[in-house]
């Protein structure tokens, strides 16, 4: 196609006939069209081609942390390309932003994770996490132990091993063949965790996988004492420890990662997301010093996993910069004191609306749960969703398993001023579903 300027209405049925989108009723695309086909983004705001102005209430999908519009990324993307758009890392080749990447990570995460494997996102930091599990156990010489167990309402990714690990029940439903191996056990519930690697056969077991904070889940907040007691299990039962940073890190929980809240230290964490902040793709798997001297000390052949863009050198000069800017603009202090505003409103909010019944927040990770008393009705968090969208502010649905609940994850970036917004359009929406029924 050339670079005629194209009309809405152009735009929108090459999206319909060409564009298949992710996580999308298919149906509502071809009979409606996209949402929104935004063309601006600055700070906490998104643009539409039509000059519509809405709040991005989920910081896109959790992961724009800085807000929307900065120019130093791109800067730092236009100055790396210009010298090293790309170069492999296979076959122990390097470069220098994968390097200095690398040291920060090791710098900010807690405990003694020290290594890290890139990747291109958060589905495949899962994978990456699992394969190098198993990998280790068939290096200690104990190739049974291949089993992952993770949680009901959990969420890892949309690759194969991601999908599996996946306890949400409609993801795995989405396809027919799942990976081998996966076991889900209860959300919160030590004992029930521990119960299942006595059913299981603790030699059998891998890793546990849990997020910090569940967020495509419904937002679900673990109880401090669950984490230690899964770190305590995990080492009574010889078992790999991995968490999903994937949303919870680089600032969204009000520390720099979600499992700090808790006290505790994994032996693998996953991250993307927050990361670079969505300015590019990157993920990776962060491994403890311990896991790693392991495979120093037994692997003596090539590591047979790896990713075309592992180490992308222009990925990692974003997130240098971006990780720059969210430790000199204080926004994992920010989101701390941010989220403190939003649970705050969303109290408020509990207290005038009927429909409301429960609220919480970690950060700016936060969600509402819905009740109507109505079950013919359906679940309106989703018409709230709606109806907030006209008012100008996104958020998202979380209806698997019965669940009814609106959730957000603002830019980290987000403001007194902008928290109040969020808060009157849920208000405001919420009132007008509750008053139609």
């Amino acid at each position: 196609m050339n670079a005629k300027e194209l009309t809405y209405q152009e735009l929108a049925e090459l999206d319909k006939k060409h564009f298949m989108h992710p996580t999308s009723p298919i149906q509502q695309q071809q009979e409606h069209g996209p949402a929104y086909i935004f063309a601006k983004g600055d700070g906490v705001y998104l643009e539409d081609v039509h000059g519509k102005k809405v709040i991005d209430g989920m910081s896109s999908l959790w992961n724009v942390n800085i807000g929307h519009g900065r120019k130093e990324p791109g800067l730092a993307a236009m100055e790396q390309m210009n010298k090293l758009a790309f170069s492999s890392s296979f076959a122990t080749f390097s470069n220098e932003p994968a390097i200095r990447l690398a040291a920060k990570i090791a710098e900010i995460t807690p405990g003694d994770l020290n290594t890290t494997f890139f990747t291109s996102g958060g589905s495949e930091a899962n994978d990456t996490a699992y394969k190098l599990a198993r990998h280790y156990w068939i290096l200690k010489g104990q190739p049974q132990k291949k089993k992952i167990i993770s949680r009901i309402k959990s969420y890892h990714g949309v690759a194969m091993g991601a999908t599996s690990a996946t306890g949400l029940k409609p993801f795995r439903d989405f396809t027919n063949s799942l990976a081998p191996d996966f076991y889900h056990t209860d959300n919160f519930s030590a004992k029930a965790f521990e119960d299942a690697i006595i059913s299981e056969g603790p030699d059998t077991i891998a890793a546990f996988i849990a997020e910090p904070v569940q967020g495509a889940g419904g937002v679900h907040i673990a109880p401090r004492e669950y984490f230690i007691n899964v770190r305590d299990i995990c080492d009574k039962y010889n078992i790999l420890f991995i968490t999903d940073e994937v949303i919870t890190g680089f600032g969204r929980t009000g520390k720099y990662f979600g499992i700090e809240h808790y006290g505790v230290a994994p032996d693998l964490m996953c991250f993307a997301k927050g990361v670079t902040s969505g300015y590019a793709q990157l993920g990776g798997v962060v491994l403890s010093e311990k896991i790693y001297e392991d495979f120093k000390r037994l692997s003596t052949g090539t590591l047979l996993h790896g990713y075309t863009y592992s180490g992308h050198p222009m990925a990692c000069a974003v997130a240098l910069k971006n990780i720059e800017i969210i430790e000199n603009e204080n926004l994992v202090e920010n989101a701390k004191h941010m989220g403190a505003e939003m649970l705050k409103g969303f109290r408020w909010i509990q207290g005038e609306r009927e429909i409301v019944t429960n609220v919480r927040a970690l950060g700016l990770m936060g969600a509402i749960e819905i009740n109507s008393q109505q079950p013919a009705a359906g679940p309106l968090a989703p018409l709230i969703v709606n109806e907030a969208a006209e008012q100008g502010l996104i958020c998202r649905s979380v209806v698997f398993d019965g669940m009814d609940i609106l959730v957000f994850a603002p830019p980290l970036s987000i403001n007194k001023q902008e928290i109040d917004c969020l808060i009157e359009i849920i208000h405001d929406a919420t009132y007008k579903i509750e008053q139609k029924l």
